[in-house]
């Protein structure tokens, strides 16, 4: 080998090693560490990132601003709170302010440092949504430092810049206020009383809002290239993790003399009684006994379709974990323990997909698991089929790039096909949801030499 080769493989190895040392980042999330949040105006400036258009030879767009201000739903999270619904879900709970004046919504719908942190800079403004400092991090030590000519990535890291191009950390960020945490929680008691259902992909949401970023030569020197499907992945993997952590969480797990039922199959009970919902489902091996309300599985049936195809022995023991977890939330067992022990193999999954990847022959397994699985019936709430939907998209388009699948216009017509079913939670029929499936899975079973 040459010494340049030598080189290059040096420095290849050099960047896969600082991308897994940032995907195994244990970082605070930015509305809990105690740096100084400084406030939009940082980097509103047009030599800063508000440029109005992209400038060339520049390692960043410099239009970031720019786009998230005009063009990302995060900017305008906080205005939603002083509108009719956010006002009449208030008065319902009793909340002693308005919803805009309310921690426990201002704390999801904006950039809202907790009391622990610095006192933010006279320039912050709550009213300016989920800003820049609300991903990013406060940027009291890095905002200096990071236009600096010897700057790089992981150094800003250090100094305090959250690393959301990194999988792992991003999904604990996301799903903070998308799913919940120890700080922050959409109760049942907000669903009752008018919130939205939440729901959350990370892929799928990420590709939904503007990109302020360009992943070109530079992005990848610096900061590496994780493809879409394993940030579908590592998603799912974060998410079973974080909805064990809630379950268990004697605060956020519990409502008085009840679980927190937002854990909990919505359409399990919101159904008329004379409707007999109830389906065995055998995913996990072992169906539920009617009559039992059983966990919102979606994630849990993704990550199960996942582990089975990168990991079959940790794909067994995951499955028996959650069927564990099912039997101690019916009254059969320490929940506790079993909890724990799930979250572990969910953790342990997490960091494997995010340091592997996916094969393409796993990617095309996958792909084949998900129309098979609802075609033998994994699906029948709302919940299952809506993660069931995105990851089709999100695998399948993988598939595509990496010229595995043809036919766009036919993939992209069968999975609006797919969707069209989903349109509204209440009226979801899975026999539907089959035949849309059925009709799909034709388009992924062809080995692309036969086609």
């Amino acid at each position: 080998m040459s010494l340049s080769n030598s080189l290059a493989c040096l420095r290849r190895l050099l960047l896969a090693l600082s991308v897994l040392a940032g995907l195994a980042v244990a970082q605070p999330l930015p509305d809990q560490v105690r740096d100084q949040t400084l406030g939009v105006v940082n980097c509103a400036s047009s030599l800063c990132h508000g440029s109005i258009a992209g400038w060339d030879g520049s390692p960043v767009v410099q239009n970031e601003y720019v786009v998230w201000s005009r063009l990302d739903k995060h900017a305008r999270a906080y205005g939603l709170l002083t509108n009719a619904q956010s006002r009449s879900i208030a008065a319902k709970l009793g909340l002693a302010q308005p919803a805009h004046l309310s921690r426990e919504c201002v704390d999801c719908h904006a950039h809202n440092p907790a009391p622990v942190a610095t006192r933010p800079a006279p320039a912050h403004s709550v009213a300016d949504g989920i800003s820049c400092e609300g991903c990013h991090g406060p940027a009291q030590r890095w905002v200096a430092s990071h236009t600096a000519p010897e700057a790089t990535h992981q150094g800003n890291i250090r100094n305090g810049l959250y690393p959301v191009d990194q999988p792992l950390a991003r999904a604990k960020l996301c799903l903070s206020c998308h799913f919940g945490s120890s700080e922050k929680y959409v109760s049942h008691r907000f669903m009752a009383a008018g919130h939205p259902r939440m729901s959350f992909e990370m892929e799928t949401f990420t590709n939904l809002q503007p990109a302020h970023f360009k992943v070109d030569a530079d992005y990848i020197k610096r900061k590496g290239n994780i493809d879409g499907v394993r940030i579908w992945a590592i998603g799912q993997a974060v998410a079973v993790s974080t909805q064990v952590d809630i379950l268990l969480d004697p605060q956020r797990g519990r409502d008085g003399a009840f679980p927190e039922l937002t854990l909990f199959d919505c359409h399990a009970c919101h159904h008329p009684m004379a409707d007999t919902r109830w389906k065995p489902h055998n995913a996990f091996g072992k169906a539920i006994s009617p009559g039992l309300v059983r966990l919102n599985e979606s994630s849990m049936l993704m990550l199960r379709l996942i582990l089975a195809q990168v990991d079959p022995p940790l794909g067994q023991r995951y499955s028996h974990a959650v069927v564990e977890l099912n039997e101690a939330v019916a009254g059969k067992g320490d929940m506790r323990a079993r909890g724990l022990a799930l979250k572990a193999l969910s953790d342990e999954a997490a960091q494997m997909i995010a340091a592997k990847g996916l094969t393409r022959d796993q990617l095309r397994g996958m792909a084949l698991a998900l129309v098979d699985d609802g075609l033998a019936g994994a699906y029948p709430d709302y919940a299952g089929a809506e993660q069931a939907a995105m990851a089709l998209g999100s695998v399948v388009n993988t598939l595509h790039k990496l010229g595995q699948l043809k036919s766009a216009a036919e993939l992209n017509k069968g999975l609006a096909s797919i969707r069209d079913v989903l349109r509204y939670d209440e009226a979801y029929k899975p026999a539907e949801f089959q035949a849309r499936l059925r009709g799909f899975r034709p388009l992924v079973a062809t080995p692309l030499a036969n086609r």
